[in-house]
């Protein structure tokens, strides 16, 4: 599928709310349980992009549509000692999987992601997401471990697999 990947920007809010809370009411996505919406969308959005180490791209069809989102945020930005780590999540519209847009996402963040001095990049994937496990594996991430019952939705325990990729 043809898009275009950029950085995100605070008008491209009701896009990603579009394109995030089906994921979020599917249920086995992700570990996001409240649905977003315009307003706070906005107000996050303006922090990423106003922090000079966080990095947030969409992926765009050829309409304007946001068909895919991926952002990056330092470790744990107080230590010092993990200014080189990054943290990332990835969302690809729900009837847009398989179609590459993860691929081009990935492509875009890594070379972001050097620019901006970071070494490696980590991330929590759903246990039971096996789709958004192969995706991160296709791209080289290697899987170091499993927080045992991390995620909790509802009544139902949810292993998180931690994920790698040195740059």
């Amino acid at each position: 599928m043809k898009v275009t990947v950029r950085g995100a920007r605070v008008e491209d809010a009701e896009g990603m709310v579009a394109l995030l809370n089906p994921i979020i009411r599917a249920g086995c996505y992700t570990a996001i349980v409240k649905e977003v919406d315009v307003a706070g969308q906005k107000e996050w959005v303006a922090g990423q992009v106003a922090d000079a180490k966080a990095i947030f791209h969409v992926a765009v069809d050829e309409t304007g549509r946001v068909v895919g989102m991926q952002d990056l945020e330092p470790f744990s930005p107080f230590a010092g000692s993990f200014d080189h780590v990054g943290v990332m999540g990835t969302f690809v519209a729900m009837d847009c999987h398989r179609r590459g847009i993860g691929a081009q996402l990935f492509q875009a963040m890594f070379a972001a992601a050097k620019a901006k001095g970071y070494e490696k990049l980590f991330a929590y994937v759903r246990a039971d997401n096996e789709a958004g496990l192969r995706a991160y594996r296709g791209q080289g991430f290697e899987v170091i471990g499993t927080a045992k019952r991390h995620c909790k939705i509802g009544d139902k325990y949810i292993d998180e697999v931690m994920i790698e990729k040195f740059l």
